[in-house]
């Protein structure tokens, strides 16, 4: 049987991808799966060309959809014999969601909604070993919880519910359809809430590569409010090596939480990449990033920190982050210094004319 991933041209979707193929497909084939067929709809930030090196791997099959699409994602299911699904498909940028919040809720409310009952009963029809074997993952995010204060103790599985943006509402939505699926018609579902995630391959309006690519750029920094808005920060690929511990290991109808233990406030990102960067490509004129830094009116709703705590499943799944906010950080910029063609095309808009063949 095969893994459907959702979403997989986006940033964690084509990092998740790139990991299950890497070594010769070895972590795909240890899962169980003869192959990885990756469904996205190729909105603003998924990607063609975060999967260019995949074109022509036997083991990998791309399918351009959207996930409410229920006849396409039926047809799909049984057509690729899939055993499993890993659904990353999601609107995520907040402001994108305070600007206009009716696409998130189509999205990530009605899209999964769409996806996890077609999956419901193509589930039913299997056999009973395929169907003992099948797992549908929801990734999902820490931003359902709400805020914490200075003091408060990081989030755990346990955590009410209390979003404050519309994109953190949609999301907390979809969690609460898939626990439903799980106890009304047995799914057998896991659900995964990750921190900040940071790496390659993330869309430039981020925080992070939006820093490197404006100061290189000599752009302006812009930093929300006083920049000591706290977050978890946890590098992708480690995010990813979670989910595939989760899909192999986790106990269905549990929630983990993944997190990256790298507590940062905004303005200390900013100033460590400004850091790193006056020591790799130092200004002309000699003189440090950091004099690009500006402050901007704060982002409505903004929360103030986020902190997760992991300990459930790296106590039972034995997983645990392999790098520090230095090593993550680090190999992040280098990245992003090292793909300037992939960076320009993003910037440009390039690749929206590509993926519509102008």
């Amino acid at each position: 049987m095969k893994l459907l991933v959702t979403g997989g041209a986006g940033f964690i979707g084509s990092n998740f991808v790139h990991l299950m193929l890497r070594d010769n497909a070895r972590m795909l084939s240890e899962g169980g799966f003869d192959g990885l067929v990756n469904l996205d709809k190729l909105t603003y930030a998924g990607n063609p060309n975060n999967l260019r090196d995949l074109e022509s791997n036997p083991k990998y099959v791309f399918v351009q959809t959207d996930i409410g699409d229920r006849e396409t994602i039926s047809t799909l299911l049984e057509k690729e014999d899939i055993g499993a699904v890993v659904h990353f498909a999601a609107e995520s940028h907040v402001d994108r969601s305070i600007d206009s919040p009716e696409p998130f809720f189509i999205a990530n409310v009605i899209g999964t909604l769409r996806l996890l009952d077609c999956a419901r009963l193509y589930w039913k029809k299997l056999s009973a070993e395929k169907a003992a074997k099948f797992r549908f993952l929801h990734v999902s995010t820490d931003e359902v919880y709400g805020s914490l204060g200075p003091d408060d103790p990081p989030f755990e599985e346990t955590t009410p519910y209390a979003p404050n943006s519309p994109y953190s509402a949609s999301k907390a939505s979809s969690d609460f359809i898939v626990r439903s699926y799980y106890h009304t018609y047995g799914m057998p579902v896991v659900t995964t809430n990750c921190s900040n995630n940071y790496g390659p391959y993330q869309f430039p309006e981020k925080l992070i590569p939006l820093m490197i690519l404006n100061a290189q750029e000599g752009k302006p920094l812009p930093i929300y409010g006083d920049g000591l808005n706290v977050r978890d920060w946890l590098y992708v690929e480690d995010h990813c090596r979670g989910i595939a511990t989760v899909l192999a290991n986790g106990v269905l109808g549990q929630t983990y939480n993944i997190g990256g233990m790298n507590e940062q406030p905004n303005i200390a990102i900013v100033d460590n990449i400004c850091e790193y960067l006056d020591k790799a490509v130092p200004r002309k004129n000699g003189r440090s990033y950091k004099e690009q830094k500006i402050y901007v009116k704060d982002r409505p709703g903004h929360d103030r920190r986020y902190s997760i705590n992991c300990s459930k499943i790296c106590r039972e799944l034995d997983w645990k982050p392999l790098e520090s906010f230095k090593s993550g950080i680090e190999k992040t910029i280098r990245w992003y210094l090292e793909n300037h063609q992939w960076c320009d095309d993003i910037t440009s808009k390039r690749y929206q004319r590509q993926r519509l063949g102008l």
